[in-house]
């Protein structure tokens, strides 16, 4: 920490070397120290595929010990799964290429729809379960008895990989996430006490601005899985930290509603006598209040997860899940999968196995990126720069050598140089720099001893680009699906959802956790939509939908609250007032639950809010305009 002539205190720049943070040094040195360990204990165990333990770690290469160890779990119980597939697809369809072929495909298709419905790491087990498929019943496809052995030794190189990684980065004391993830979490708390001190001041944040931070927020969902791997009290900082975004999530929603109502309120007469003017005093009242326990709620949560223990509420953080989205992916998946074999098989070329197993692990990993063509795109250049790369070293740098120590030596310059890539904070770089250092060392191919064939390596580096290359071609012909036709298909599904609420078809969640999932589905539609005026006018009918959504499931849980009680039938009258989707009739409803209440001597200022929320919700300039004076003798 360093002191500036104002007495402000200053944070310390961070050491940098080459253009490279010393941190990204750090990382890059335990990434190759782990391939070292990984190499060097299936070379001594004599395993039948040795790179794969390499191309373990180039995968579980994160800069954090809970990250890569998540990742590692999954890896291992994706491989396990996936070796099971390919000994019952290679039993049943050992004696017909063509149908094993085709049975592959549907399980690509299968895998990629699994990937679809998931999210993070759970979304790369999806993944993996096909490309394992790949890489050992597509191998061996002409000697399916090989299939189970094949299957045992890459589980037990990937479990030395697994072993390495944990091994460096216990020794090298990697650093937490937990604390980085908390100062993520505490820099979108701000800009949200912000978007709720300008709303208060009435300077609302746009539909965009807003659905860009629900965006940001609920893209940490993935990330605090990691959380759980990362120590002992890992689950209770999941906890907080989950409990942190749900309730940022409902703070915002919060602050739109008061937002809308004072800007409804303009709309309103001055009238004393008038009912829509005290019922819209009570709602911005009471919103006031829930905003301000809210965003204590949201301290509490992150001093929790900063001291790692359970916060006071739990939420759950659900996932939106598109079957329909998932299922043309899928398909496509299925599909792009069959053109390239069918290339290959007419071709009859050699090495076809490997073509399609290659083709079938960039269309696997496609499956994770929001993208898929761009990914793809990326692999094609990974592919153009990892065979020069694995070129070099193979007949200049090694040139025959077989001493693991010059073999360290030798690999040192260039697992470090990607290893710094992966560690640049640009997605597209980082993601560039972990495919060059995965298909680098596939081309290589290290083993022991260490074979030097000029002929093999250059129709594998050959047929390695053109996989890639026709895997983007079938991509190409038939497009993953489109920007355009997601935002089409999350917001009908928003709309039907909508209509549900409005007949009364609730679903089994709290309001809270309803609202976080609607989130992921906003930031679903601004990820996937282009850029304005287009995406503006989506952006702003997609919040709509989301706040009276919001509105609804409030309405519908505070309603449920006072079903059995003294104003039940004012209750039930209010919930039939909802169905008509008018802001005048859902505003008398509350007018004539607000009398009942006085005459009673009850509180309901909880569910009076929700209903003006949704009147306004859905009639945001008229519901309140005349509302007590129509009826006012």
């Amino acid at each position: 920490m360093q002191v500036n002539a104002t007495g402000a205190v200053a944070e310390a720049r961070p050491l940098v070397f080459a253009g490279f943070p010393a941190s990204s040094w750090i990382f890059a040195l335990r990434v190759w120290l782990a391939t070292l360990i990984a190499l060097y204990v299936s070379f001594w165990l004599e395993l039948e595929s040795p790179s794969t333990s390499a191309l373990t770690v180039a995968v579980l290469a994160l800069p954090t010990r809970g990250q890569g160890m998540e990742k590692a779990g999954y890896r291992l119980l994706a491989t396990a799964i996936g070796v099971a597939a390919s000994i019952a697809i290679a039993g049943m369809f050992s004696q017909t290429s063509g149908l094993l072929l085709a049975a592959f495909g549907i399980w690509v298709g299968l895998c990629v729809y699994m990937a679809g419905m998931l999210d993070g790491n759970r979304a790369y087990a999806a993944a993996l379960c096909c490309i394992t498929v790949a890489l050992i019943a597509i191998e061996q496809i002409d000697s399916p008895l090989q299939v189970f052995p094949t299957g045992v030794a890459r589980g037990a190189a990937i479990g030395i990989g697994v072993l390495a990684v944990a091994l460096v980065n216990e020794v090298l004391a990697a650093p937490d996430y937990h604390p980085v993830l908390a100062s993520r979490l505490e820099a979108l708390h701000r800009r949200v006490v912000d978007v709720a001190q300008a709303a208060i001041r009435g300077v609302p944040a746009s539909a965009q601005d807003t659905a860009n931070l629900l965006r940001d927020v609920v893209a940490l969902r993935p990330e605090i899985a990691s959380l759980t791997t990362e120590s002992s009290v890992g689950t209770a900082r999941t906890a907080a930290a989950r409990s942190t975004m749900v309730d940022l999530v409902n703070e915002l929603t919060l602050v739109r509603a008061f937002a809308a109502l004072r800007a409804a309120s303009a709309t309103v007469p001055d009238d004393p006598h008038d009912g829509g003017l005290d019922l819209l005093t009570i709602a911005r009242d009471h919103l006031h209040s829930e905003i301000v326990r809210r965003n204590a709620d949201v301290r509490r949560s992150l001093e929790a997860m900063r001291a790692g223990i359970q916060p006071l509420r739990q939420w759950r953080a659900p996932l939106y899940r598109s079957r329909r989205i998932a299922a043309e992916g899928g398909v496509k998946a299925a599909i792009h999968f069959m053109l390239v074999a069918i290339i290959f098989v007419m071709a009859g070329w050699p090495m076809t196995e490997l073509c399609l197993a290659l083709a079938a692990v960039i269309i696997g990993l496609s499956s994770t990126a929001p993208d898929p063509r761009r990914f793809t795109m990326l692999a094609v250049f990974a592919t153009l720069l990892a065979c020069p790369l694995a070129g070099v070293l193979k007949y200049l740098v090694f040139d025959g050598v077989s001493e693991f120590q010059l073999l360290a030596i030798g690999l040192a310059p260039v697992v470090i140089g990607l290893a710094l890539l992966i560690a640049s904070p640009n997605p597209a770089r980082s993601s560039l720099g972990r495919l060059t250092l995965v298909f680098t060392l596939a081309v290589l191919a290290l083993s022991n001893p260490q074979g030097y064939d000029p002929e093999t390596f250059v129709v594998t580096c050959l047929f390695a680009q053109l996989s890639a290359v026709l895997a983007f071609a079938a991509q190409l012909v038939l497009p993953s699906l489109s920007g355009d036709r997601r935002i089409s298909l999350l917001l009908g599904a928003a709309h039907r959802e909508l209509n549900n609420l409005v007949s009364g078809q609730v679903r089994h969640l709290a309001p809270e956790e309803a609202a976080f999932r609607d989130a992921a589905r906003i930031g679903q539609i601004v990820t996937a939509g282009g850029g304005p005026p287009a995406n503006r006018q989506v952006v702003t009918e997609a919040m709509r939908y989301f706040d009276q959504t919001v509105a609804l499931r409030r309405c519908h849980a505070e309603l449920e609250r006072l079903a059995t009680g003294p104003l039940a039938e004012a209750a039930r009258a209010a919930g039939t007032a909802l169905v008509s989707r008018n802001g005048r009739t859902v505003l008398a409803a509350a007018e004539a639950l607000r009398q009942l209440a006085l005459q009673r001597r009850l509180s309901v200022e909880p569910v009076l809010t929700a209903l003006v929320s949704t009147s306004v919700a859905f009639e945001p300039r008229q519901a309140l305009a005349g509302s007590g004076t129509e009826e006012r003798p």
